[in-house]
């Protein structure tokens, strides 16, 4: 079943998300579709996700995927990628975050602000054991949720420099699981499987399954329907 396409009337959006490569499961086809059209889009990562590598200490792992991130965005047309240097695994949901974000907000100044799904667990409702959603992911999504409003109130935050921000029109959170708005990506899957490639060292460590092999499953899961259909699914809010 189609559902309403995502609204078109924006020119800029800011993708906020907790980790390197979140971006690339799923929401990439989504941004290369933006960025095919004309739109901009900025990428706002909150860590450098250098605790992600098993085997590969903290201060290698930090640069490795920071650089895999910018080589990743580069191919779905984002030359704008900014990291606020939280600790990977151990991000609050809190006025901390939700500062760091607002100020990016205002730096940004998008009209759509973007997340990954934050619910508790990935598994559809009634599914026992499910899996459960990362603690990072929670804490993300629910401060970027709340740093739209921060972002245009002058009091909350007095102390940033950037001006207040009050042109975040829409708040698309990726949903995966029942989705209320979807794109249509079809012919932006070469370019979200591409994109997942780029995190080569970060794949490798995850599986010997080879890299182009990993992403193309990692991308069917994420956009495929059953009935054949590519998109991306989200849930809108008001900014």
């Amino acid at each position: 079943m189609t559902l309403p396409p995502l609204p078109a009337d924006w020119s800029r959006a800011l993708v906020v998300v907790a980790h390197p490569d979140d971006i690339e499961y799923g929401l990439g086809a989504a941004v290369a579709s933006w960025t095919s059209s004309g739109k901009e889009v900025h990428y706002l990562l909150a860590t450098r996700g250098e605790a992600g590598m098993a085997g590969v200490p903290p201060e290698e792992a930090g640069p490795l995927r920071e650089e895999e991130e910018r080589r990743s965005a580069a191919v779905v047309g984002v030359t704008e990628v900014e990291f606020l240097d939280f600790r990977d695994g151990v991000l609050e949901a809190g006025p901390g975050l939700r500062r760091a974000i607002a100020g990016a907000i205002r730096r940004h100044r998008p009209q759509l602000v973007v997340t990954s799904y934050f619910g508790a667990t990935w598994s559809p409702p009634g599914i026992s054991p499910s899996f459960v959603n990362s603690a990072d992911h929670r804490a993300l999504g629910q401060s970027t949720v709340d740093a739209v409003a921060d972002a245009g109130n002058e009091w909350i935050f007095a102390d940033l420099d950037e001006p207040p921000w009050r042109g975040v029109s829409y708040i698309a959170v990726q949903d995966m699981l029942d989705p209320a708005h979807e794109i249509d990506v079809a012919e932006h899957i070469e370019a979200a499987v591409a994109s997942l490639c780029e995190h080569r060292r970060y794949l490798e460590v995850l599986s010997d399954t080879p890299i182009e092999e990993q992403a193309r499953q990692v991308i069917d899961m994420s956009t495929l329907t059953e009935d054949d259909r590519r998109r991306v699914g989200f849930r809108l809010y008001w900014g």
